[in-house]
């Protein structure tokens, strides 16, 4: 009886040696399971960069530049293309198309150069009635559009952040804009690149005929007190490197301290072998949100503290050549 039971006790230690065995086996294939689970989770969890979301964009993120809506400026330096927005300020537009049209603007100059804040040119001599330039056929004053009244026709991409300057910022077409549902006015916003007509106190005294483009800090204040008609999708770096004027705003003091302007084309006036091809993202589709949050929560390798917040001029408006296959 005790060579039985011992060898009863025995085959019961090896059975639960291979049970106890066997449990660890699967535990041990489980936690490597779920660790790689994890692993991949974690990966697929990764957040995107904003060259991580351009790179996944489809051609259908992207949108052609609209001959009919784009100006090329051309200084001795290069060509300065600036989209104009029909749709918030259409009155200025078209007059601006017509100054252009009938070469208003060529062989005038910059005339003010002012740091952090503004480049401006137009005629020097428009103050003096007996040697401004005349004007053929556009006006040369117009009421104010300053805003516009928002429509279920106007597309807005609307960020989730707070703004100081409007109770609600984003996107349409591809400008910044604010709006005010309580009022029912939206307007485009000054950021850095956007282009304004410059006018006297008088409401009405802007025409086109004198243009500015925010090459400084975002000066948000002047928002619906003058009228924003485009911006500058290329050659930003010509206008903000110029020299500052020296005088009050930043004008130029002599007429030699000014930068010519060679001329200004509307795109759809010049052969198509000469345009610049270029290409916006859409400001309306899902790779735009990923963009957006990729800006609101940077998680490049080398920012540790994400912000969790963007403001509406930190919002960058991609422009890139058309690939060739794509013409």
């Amino acid at each position: 009886m005790p060579i039985s039971t011992d060898k009863n006790a025995s085959a019961a230690i090896k059975q639960t040696r291979r049970i106890y065995s066997f449990r660890a086996m699967v535990c041990a294939i489980a936690l490597a399971c779920v660790t790689l689970v994890h692993a991949d989770a974690t990966k697929q969890a990764k957040p995107l960069t904003m060259s991580d979301v351009l790179a996944a964009s489809k051609a259908s993120d992207w949108r052609a530049l609209d001959a009919d809506n784009t100006l090329y400026l051309e200084l001795a330096g290069g060509r300065v293309v600036i989209e104009l927005s029909a749709a918030y300020a259409p009155k200025h537009a078209e007059n601006i198309k017509a100054l252009v049209r009938e070469k208003y603007f060529d062989g005038l100059a910059i005339l003010r150069v002012q740091d952090n804040y503004v480049v401006q040119w137009g005629d020097p001599e428009s103050d003096d009635k007996t040697k401004q330039r005349v004007i053929k056929n556009a006006q040369r004053t117009l009421a104010p559009e300053f805003t516009r009244k928002i429509s279920a026709d106007l597309p807005f991409t609307r960020l989730p952040d707070v703004d100081g300057y409007a109770p609600q910022v984003g996107f349409s077409n591809g400008f910044p804009v604010g709006r005010d549902p309580k009022t029912g006015d939206t307007w485009l916003a000054h950021c850095y690149g956007m282009v304004g007509v410059g006018r006297d106190n008088a409401v009405d005294s802007g025409s086109g005929a004198e243009l500015y483009v925010v090459i400084g800090n975002a000066p948000r204040h002047l928002d619906r007190n003058i009228a924003v008609v485009g911006r500058v999708v290329q050659g930003i770096e010509l206008l903000s490197s110029l020299p500052r004027g020296t005088g009050a705003l930043g004008f130029y003091e002599k007429p030699e301290q000014r930068i010519a302007i060679k001329s200004v084309r509307l795109a759809a006036d010049v052969p198509a072998a000469e345009r610049s091809q270029l290409e916006v993202i859409r400001t309306d589709t899902p790779t735009f949100a990923a963009l957006v949050e990729s800006r609101r929560n940077r998680h490049d390798e080398w920012y540790k503290v994400p912000a969790g917040n963007v403001e509406l001029c930190n919002v960058p408006i991609v422009v890139r050549p058309i690939a060739a296959s794509a013409k």
